[in-house]
């Protein structure tokens, strides 16, 4: 398949019914698939927003597909929808944009012109303003996007570039620095970026009295950032480097302040204050002056301009704690778990077993687990078991199976089950991430330090979902489609050696 796929992250916006309808109604070429990522970590039991909305996109002739990623936040919801496409470019877009009618054309012509080297190719934003007052700071912020380089909203990667550099750093968890990480270790890998002539409008979607607090959780990936590119990161990256430094001046003030009133020395404590007072007006103006100056915009800077320099230095504290406690590897970071599919994968699939007797290890699977414990990578155990709903079993029997399963192949470090029917509104049953992320929590691990191994496409479908990595081992129940869309496929578990697992993850767990 040549050309473009779309993938958008999604937390069920009412937007997202309008982007697909921009999508649908493109003047130019059709994206080969788009790919919806609902990344709200749970499931509706009603009428659920992004479904409707990829239906509605269907019955208007776009090829849409469904997915869910668990609510692990932008990054790992793209992941989750690029690893799923299998044309040349993919193209992000947010579920909060719009596009106009000739947005494919442009888009094309766009990939059309570039040369080998480029991996990237960013859209150009326009963020409509109110034009009968001046912008709010949400307004303003939001505007800032036009100018932004490297920013999601509308962007389009090579799949060989996203492959090589194994896409987004889900250690990311917000729409913020997930996007600059990525291109800077695109162009770290070689790839150039350029800029095209495609265009999304971005509105200025409503917010909260206090979202720009909540922004302030971003320290924290600045501190990321500079830990795994350096400092010189924001110049490379052309990011502005924020107030951090102000607040830091702010937050040490007030704390003077209250620890000289604390102890008796007033005067200390009224200049202390005075300095705090001056500073949290200066910047509290700052984002006063240039907009309405309404009365509930006047209210929302001042709340937020005495709470914003405290919550940044705290979030900018945890993020230094984090990368001191625990130094980020580069990403992909390595393999620590292998979670296997059990009937069909580890051992011979019995329909709705329930006698622990006819439990049969296929060959291979008993080695294969003994030399991964010996390496020090932890295995699991990740099964749907639909014959509970169905009325086949009961959990007592699976569980049985399941012990049966541990005392002829050893010992597993978690154990995740799934009794939902096929029917059932799941987050567990796969293809449904549920169990891998589970497992992995389980484990202490992140999802992407897993590897998941199966037997057919629901089990691959699962890690994608998870953000973990996947082994196909088909067997004679295995699609041929599953097959095909599988990112590793071995014949059998004994190709599953040391070698296999060397070229795999690149680094040899300890």
């Amino acid at each position: 398949m040549t050309g473009f796929s779309v993938v958008i992250p999604s937390v069920g916006r009412p937007s997202l019914g309008v982007l697909l309808g921009n999508l649908a109604a493109q003047d130019g070429p059709a994206p080969d698939l788009v790919v919806v990522v609902d990344d709200r970590p749970g499931r509706d039991t009603g009428q659920d927003p992004c479904e409707r909305a990829c239906a509605d996109a269907r019955a208007a002739g776009l090829d849409v597909r469904l997915v869910r990623s668990g609510g692990r936040g932008p990054a790992a919801a793209r992941n989750a929808g690029w690893r799923r496409v299998r044309s040349e470019w993919v193209a992000f877009v947010d579920d909060d944009v719009e596009l106009p009618a000739d947005w494919s054309t442009r888009l094309l012509a766009d990939l059309t012109a570039t040369t080998t080297a480029v991996g990237a190719v960013q859209g150009r934003i326009h963020v409509p303003l109110p034009t009968d007052r001046r912008p709010t700071d949400w307004e303003r912020g939001t505007a800032g996007l036009a100018d932004a380089q490297w920013i999601t909203a509308d962007m389009a990667y090579r799949r060989a570039a996203l492959e090589q550099v194994a896409g987004f750093d889900e250690r990311f968890p917000r729409a913020f620095r997930e996007d600059a990480d990525l291109a800077l270790r695109v162009v770290g890998a070689g790839w150039r970026i350029v800029r095209g002539d495609h265009r999304a409008v971005h509105p200025v979607r409503p917010a909260a009295d206090l979202a720009s607090l909540k922004q302030q959780r971003g320290n924290a990936d600045d501190v990321l950032m500079t830990a795994l590119h350096g400092p010189d990161w924001y110049e490379r990256s052309n990011s502005t480097v924020g107030r951090i430094g102000t607040h830091v001046a702010t937050t040490a003030a007030a704390a003077v302040a209250l620890g000289a009133l604390l102890t008796g020395r007033r005067r200390v404590a009224g200049l202390a204050a005075l300095g705090w007072a001056g500073l949290t007006a200066e910047f509290a103006w700052r984002r006063i002056a240039p907009g309405p100056r309404d009365r509930a915009e006047v209210r929302r800077m001042l709340l937020t301009s005495l709470a914003i320099p405290p919550a940044a230095v705290l979030h900018r504290l945890r993020g230094e704690l984090a990368v001191r406690t625990a130094p980020p590897a580069p990403w992909p970071t390595p393999v620590r778990a292998v979670l296997f599919d059990r009937d069909g994968t580890l051992v011979h699939d019995v329909p709705y077993n329930g006698d622990p007797e006819l439990v049969k290890p296929v060959d291979g699977a008993r080695e294969l687990l003994d030399a991964l414990r010996a390496r020090g990578v932890r295995v699991g155990l990740v099964t749907n078991q639909s014959g509970v709903a169905r009325g086949l079993l009961t959990r007592a029997d699976v569980d049985a199976v399941n012990a049966r399963v541990a005392d002829l192949l050893g010992p597993f470090d978690t154990v995740q089950v799934s009794v939902d029917g096929p029917d059932a509104v799941s987050r567990t049953r796969k293809p449904e991430p549920g169990m891998v992320l589970d497992a992995a929590a389980d484990l202490g691990l992140a999802p992407a330090q897993c590897l998941v191994v199966g037997d057919i496409g629901a089990d691959v479908e699962a890690a994608l979902s998870a953000g973990a990595r996947a082994v196909l081992v088909p067997t004679e129940v295995t699609r041929a489609e599953e097959v095909e869309a599988a990112p590793v496929v071995v014949e059998a578990l004994t190709d599953l050696d040391a070698a296999f697992w060397d070229r795999l993850t690149g680094v040899a767990p300890s």
